[in-house]
């Protein structure tokens, strides 16, 4: 077989790709003889190009008769962001999951919601098995504790009113006056022991942007009996905690 063979290329696409292009050069729009023109295509084609392009989303045809991108390309440049963010952390997390054997986390404050990023996960390193829905559950683990500590009182205080605290498991924290205290006093490394699965535990420390704001924090999955062991090396966690925090810099 010829290795050096070209790839099969589909014109089509390619000449919708350039017109996208064209487009997306004029904030202001461009009628469609201009953009035929830059994307060096027949009018015709421009004209088919950008009525299909319109029906899926991708352009708009303004009122004076200029096209502009459409929705769907900025949702794209969204979920582009989301993935670079994930191309730069991931390696921070294997590391940490390879170094320490467990399974590491990454999650952040998305819309006055606690998410879970990424995990880094792996036959010798499961993740914890999320039976429950993380929304739901925030206050019984680690890496939600550590994030809802970052919360000012009223945020706090608004995130558990819309998110009951669930009992999980006969080590779960459902009082809250208890919680707040916990969260009021909490630093550094915050630790779930079996509050969330019965046989797990989990430890997180927080993450910082570059100016030294917490926006979402770090955590690690392990058998309740292995816990101690982290928490010894804590020192890795927040290392790797200090590389993300210089992935956010270059990224957010």
């Amino acid at each position: 077989m010829d290795e050096t063979r070209r790839p099969t290329l589909i014109s089509s696409v390619q000449r919708a790709l350039r017109l996208m292009e064209a487009v997306a050069s004029h904030p202001n729009g461009a009628p469609a003889k201009q953009l035929s023109r830059e994307a060096g295509l027949p009018l015709a084609t421009t004209y088919h190009l950008l009525r299909t392009l319109a029906h899926e989303g991708y352009a708009l045809r303004m009122t004076d008769g200029a096209w502009v991108l459409g929705d769907r390309v900025h949702s794209l440049q969204g979920q582009a962001r989301a993935q670079q963010l994930l191309t730069r952390i991931r390696p921070a997390l294997v590391a940490l999951r390879d170094e320490l054997g467990v399974a590491s986390y990454f999650g952040m404050h998305v819309d006055d919601e606690i998410r879970i990023v990424d995990i880094a996960d792996g036959p010798r390193a499961p993740r914890v098995d999320l039976w429950v829905g993380f929304d739901e559950a925030a206050h019984a683990t680690a890496i939600g504790k550590c994030m809802l500590g970052q919360l000012d009182e009223d945020r706090r205080r608004d995130y558990l009113a819309r998110h009951p605290l669930v009992d999980l498991t006969p080590h779960t924290i459902t009082e809250p006056r208890r919680l707040m205290q916990l969260l009021n006093t909490q630093a550094g490394l915050t630790l779930d022991h079996e509050e969330y699965a019965l046989g797990t535990g989990c430890a997180a420390v927080p993450v910082t942007d570059a100016t030294g704001s917490v926006v979402g924090a770090l955590a690690i999955s392990c058998r309740s009996t292995k816990l101690p062991k982290v928490e010894a090396r804590v020192h890795h966690m927040q290392a790797t905690a200090a590389r993300i925090q210089r992935t956010l810099s270059l990224t957010l």
